[in-house]
């Protein structure tokens, strides 16, 4: 039991080290002079094809309840969940390091906490408000460092503020999905939301881009083939199982060593490091989203 158990607990970690990966993708990618909506659509494209195969093989838990609403709200938080929420991540990366976006993000479970307040009436517990306030001023600690730092104020700013945005985005895609996984399934809601957000990603770059995109070094290929499998398609089954098994609580809590994976691998591969005032930022923000899910188990 307990090797099982080390077992599921490597998956949960596996799969959380490649989510974390993917800002340090973008980030070499854009080495390369290549925009965010090109590369957005690459990544995008070599992941369509699994969702599309698997959209086909696992029909919905419960068809007989599902009406064209439902269909409607897919297609809804499919724009909203994966193609605003990648859009505002790609675009905001292009101002700010990997680190200080992964840091950013992580604030989505307090993001939820208020769209459920506004949206259902529910009153977030004395523990969630203190995270929430904790973890905000763990944000503020390492934005205002960075700023205090880099040449180009304007771009953190810009850059913070679209991040915020995608967090804001996929704290809304969960909220919204609470209800339609049940009656979908998981791996079924998830490959339909990919399927939209990827036809709004090909409408996007046919209406405002060149059609031509065989004009980048190999090395850009092969950074969004390794984005989409190594940082979309496997860690999103991987979660499924390790949720499965370890339950959402201990999973989420697992979860905190996303922001950790992506200093380091942004270090590794980026060349990129933080003040110590930004790693006691990053490390109040870990502690107030622990603050959150355990309240939530509580």
């Amino acid at each position: 039991m307990k090797a099982y158990k080390g077992w599921i607990l490597a998956v949960a970690v596996v799969a959380i080290v490649f989510f974390s990966a993917k800002a340090v993708f973008v980030k070499m990618a854009y080495r390369y002079e290549i925009e965010a909506i090109p590369l957005l659509l690459l990544h995008m494209a070599f992941a369509f094809p699994v969702y599309l195969v698997l959209a086909f093989i696992k029909k919905p838990n419960r068809p007989k309840d599902i009406i064209l609403k439902d269909y409607l709200w897919v297609i809804g938080l499919g724009f909203i969940g994966y193609y605003l929420a990648s859009l505002t991540d790609f675009f905001g990366l292009e101002y700010i390091k990997a680190s200080l976006e992964r840091i950013i993000l992580f604030i989505y479970p307090t993001l939820v906490i208020f769209i459920t307040r506004i949206f259902f009436g529910r009153k977030p517990g004395k523990w969630q408000v203190v995270a929430i306030v904790v973890s905000y001023i763990g944000i503020l600690i390492t934005f205002v460092d960075e700023l205090e730092l880099s040449g180009d104020k304007d771009g953190v700013w810009i850059g913070g503020l679209l991040v915020f945005l995608s967090a804001f985005c996929y704290a809304s895609y969960l909220v919204g999905s609470g209800w339609l996984i049940p009656k979908f399934g998981s791996v079924a809601f998830t490959s339909y939301a990919m399927i939209v957000s990827t036809v709004c990603v090909f409408l996007h770059f046919g209406l405002t881009q060149s059609l031509d995109l065989s004009r980048y070094p190999i090395e850009v290929y092969g950074l969004a083939f390794g984005m989409a499998i190594i940082s979309t398609v496997i860690p999103s089954y991987l979660v499924s199982v390790s949720i499965k098994h370890l339950g959402a609580s201990t999973f989420s809590i697992l979860g905190s060593l996303g922001p950790i994976a992506t200093i380091v691998l942004a270090n590794i591969f980026l060349d990129e490091s933080l003040t110590l005032l930004q790693l006691f930022g990053a490390l109040i923000v870990i502690a107030a989203i622990l603050i959150v899910t355990r309240s939530k188990k509580d």
